[in-house]
């Protein structure tokens, strides 16, 4: 009544039949290569901290640098975004430069209007009564630079704000300090001409 049905394979037949399947199976589903031993992982992960030829190390760090370099270099004169420099890089510094760019500015000659007073004041009289003309002049040439860039931070600011949504530290001053540049000693050079401010 309770004995094993006439059908169902024995216990020892079970057994042989999954030994006979075994090698079927790993046939189909394995890799096809044996899995590496974990020294053998770690071996070839490892790396020496020291190069063992430190003078092509070197040379091949000196190389690298260097292209770095020039590739900086050209990103300065043609305004690639890719390799400017940090203080460079962002959408809201090329908007802060192109605006600078199309503008006159007044801080363009600051440094030169310096220069000339130092002159004047080496060739005239300490004591000459032209000598307090002309530093007038530059007290009042110094004033109308300021009230420019001045100008030029609130103008600059309300077209990042309109353009971005919010303006970003330091970008401002960044484009301020453009201003005080004379045009072609830029860096990175003007990508846009006068009057052709950015969209």
């Amino acid at each position: 009544m309770f004995g094993r049905k006439k059908d169902e394979p024995s216990a020892q037949e079970s057994v042989g039949q999954l030994a006979a399947d075994a090698p079927l199976k790993s046939a189909g589903a394995g890799k096809g290569a044996p899995t590496p031993k974990r020294k053998a992982q770690e071996a070839a992960r490892k790396r020496p901290l020291v190069p063992t030829d430190r003078k092509a190390s070197k040379e091949a760090e000196r190389v690298a640098v260097q292209d770095q370099r020039q590739k900086m270099r050209q990103a300065l004169d043609t305004g690639d975004e890719k390799y400017l420099p940090v203080r460079d890089k962002g959408p809201q510094k090329r908007y802060a430069r192109d605006f600078v760019d199309a503008r006159f500015s007044l801080g363009e000659y600051l440094m030169f209007g310096a220069l000339l007073f130092v002159v004047i004041s080496f060739v005239i009289p300490s004591g000459s009564e032209t000598l307090s003309y002309v530093l007038i002049a530059f007290w009042v040439m110094f004033i109308a630079v300021f009230l420019d860039v001045l100008l030029l931070s609130r103008k600059l600011r309300k077209g990042l704000a309109q353009k971005f949504g919010e303006v970003e530290r330091g970008t401002v001053w960044y484009g301020s300090m453009r201003s005080l540049q004379f045009r072609r000693l830029r860096l990175p050079k003007p990508q846009v001409q006068r009057g052709q401010y950015p969209s």
